[in-house]
C-alpha cells in the first residue's frame, strides 16, 4: 500500500464532526481529531514552542540572578560586619542603622524598571505594611549584630541557621507550604550542616560576660527572622498581592526607610552616638578603612536584600531562607582566611551538605517546572482508530 493511499484512509473522514464533538464542553475545550500519521514516528513526543523556552530561561537566569545577589551581598556583609567589630568598632545600632540607609540603591532600580501594571495599592496599606515589617527588622537586625559582635563566626553561623527550621513551621500554617520529600530533606540536611558547622567551632568570644547574652538574642534572631520571612511572603502574594517586581521593590524601599528611622531614633537614645567620633578617629585600619567598611556593608547588605526579596516574590520564603542557609558555610570558610579561625575538615564537610540541601530542593521545583510545562501542552489522547484528540 502505497503512503498516498493510506493518507486518503486515515483522512477519508477527516473534517466531520464525530458524535462526541458536536458542541463545544463546558470549558470552552474544542477537539480536534487529526490522523496518526501527521504525528509521524515522534508521536509522543510534544515540541516545546521557542517562546516557552525563551520564558522558561529567563526565569531561571533571573532566579540565578536572585540567588547570586543573596549569596555574595550576605557573605560580604557579615564579614564586613565581624570586620568592624574586630577592629575597633563598637556601636550595634550604627550597624544596625548602615544595611537599611543602603536602601536609597533600590531607587535607581525602581526608576529603571518600567511602571507597574498592576493598580498600586493604597498609601494606608503600604504604610502599615512598611512600620511592620520595618519595626520588625529593625529588633532582628539589632540582635543579629549583637550575635556577631560577641559570638565566633562559626557559632553565629550555627545559631543563625535555626532560622530555616522556624521558618519551615511559619511558612506551613502562614503560607500553606507543602513539604515534599524532597523539600524536607533540603531542610533537614541544611539544619544538620549548620549545626554540624556550630559543634565543632570554638565557645570563646571578645567578651564572655556577655557570651549567654549574645546566644539567647542571636536564637532570638533567628526565630524572628522565620516569622518575618513568612509574613513578608503573606504581603506580597495576599495582602499586596503583587504581580511585578517592582511593586515588592517598593516595599523594600518604604520599609528600609522606616527600619532607618527606628534605628537613627534608637542610637541617639542609647548615647552611642556620643562614642562615633571617637570611632572614627580610633578605628585600627584607619580613618578611611572605618568610612569604606561602613559604605560596602551597607551596599552588601542591601544587594543581598534585593537577592532575598526577588526569591520570595519569585518562589517562596523558605527557598530565599535555603539560599541563604547554604550561604552560611562560606562565611567560616573566608573567617579562616580574614579572621585566621581554625580550618577543619568538619567545615568542608558542611559545606558539602549544604550544597546537597541545596540540589535537593532545586530537583524539587525542576520537577515542578517540568509538571507545569507539560500541563500548559496540548493533551493528546490516541484512539483506538489510529487517530489523536488535541484539545485546544
Amino acid at each position: 500500500m502505497h503512503v498516498q493511499d493510506v493518507f486518503l484512509k486515515g483522512t477519508k473522514n477527516w473534517g466531520k464532526k464525530s458524535a462526541d464533538n458536536q458542541n463545544c464542553s463546558a470549558d470552552n475545550t474544542h477537539h480536534i481529531y487529526l490522523p496518526a500519521i501527521f504525528l509521524g514516528p515522534d508521536k509522543d513526543k510534544v515540541e516545546v514552542s521557542p517562546k516557552a523556552k525563551a520564558k522558561n530561561w529567563r526565569w531561571w537566569l533571573l532566579l540565578l540572578l536572585f540567588t547570586v545577589l543573596t549569596l555574595s551581598g550576605q557573605t560580604v556583609g557579615t564579614l564586613l560586619g565581624r570586620f568592624y567589630f574586630v577592629h575597633g568598632g563598637n556601636s550595634t545600632w550604627l550597624l544596625t542603622l548602615i544595611p537599611a540607609s543602603g536602601v536609597v540603591l533600590v531607587i535607581p532600580l525602581l526608576l529603571l524598571l518600567p511602571s507597574a501594571s498592576q493598580r498600586r495599592p493604597s498609601s494606608i496599606k503600604f504604610a502599615g505594611i512598611s512600620i511592620i515589617l520595618g519595626l520588625l527588622g529593625t529588633g532582628y537586625n539589632l540582635m543579629y549584630n549583637y550575635g556577631i559582635r560577641y559570638l565566633p563566626v562559626s557559632t553565629f553561623s550555627l545559631l543563625s541557621s535555626t532560622g530555616l527550621a522556624f521558618n519551615a513551621v511559619f511558612a506551613y500554617f502562614l503560607n500553606s507550604q507543602k513539604f515534599t520529600p524532597y523539600i524536607f530533606n533540603s531542610v533537614l540536611i541544611l539544619t544538620l550542616a549548620a549545626v554540624l558547622l556550630g559543634v565543632h567551632s570554638d565557645g570563646g568570644s571578645a567578651s564572655s560576660k556577655k557570651y549567654p547574652l549574645a546566644l539567647t538574642l542571636t536564637l532570638a534572631s533567628s526565630v524572628l527572622v522565620g516569622f518575618i520571612l513568612s509574613l513578608t511572603q503573606l504581603t506580597i502574594q495576599k495582602i499586596l498581592k503583587a504581580k511585578t517586581l517592582a511593586i515588592v521593590l517598593e516595599m523594600t524601599l518604604w520599609t528600609g526607610v522606616v527600619t532607618a528611622l527606628a534605628c537613627i531614633v534608637g542610637l541617639f537614645a542609647s548615647g552611642q552616638w556620643r562614642g562615633l567620633h571617637e570611632e572614627f578617629v580610633g578605628f585600627d585600619r584607619g580613618r578611611v578603612s572605618y568610612l569604606m567598611t561602613l559604605i560596602w556593608i551597607g551596599v552588601s547588605w542591601q544587594v543581598s536584600s534585593v537577592g532575598f526579596f526577588g526569591l520570595i516574590y519569585s518562589i517562596s520564603s523558605l527557598f530565599a531562607n535555603v539560599i541563604a542557609t547554604v550561604g552560611l558555610p562560606l562565611v567560616p570558610i573566608f573567617g579562616v582566611v580574614f579572621f585566621h579561625e581554625k580550618m577543619e575538615g568538619v567545615k568542608v564537610v558542611a559545606l558539602l551538605m549544604a550544597v546537597l540541601g541545596f540540589a535537593n530542593y532545586m530537583f524539587q521545583h525542576y520537577l515542578d517546572d517540568s509538571r507545569e510545562r507539560n500541563a500548559a501542552h496540548p493533551l493528546m489522547e490516541v484512539r483506538h482508530d489510529h487517530s489523536t484528540v488535541v484539545s485546544v
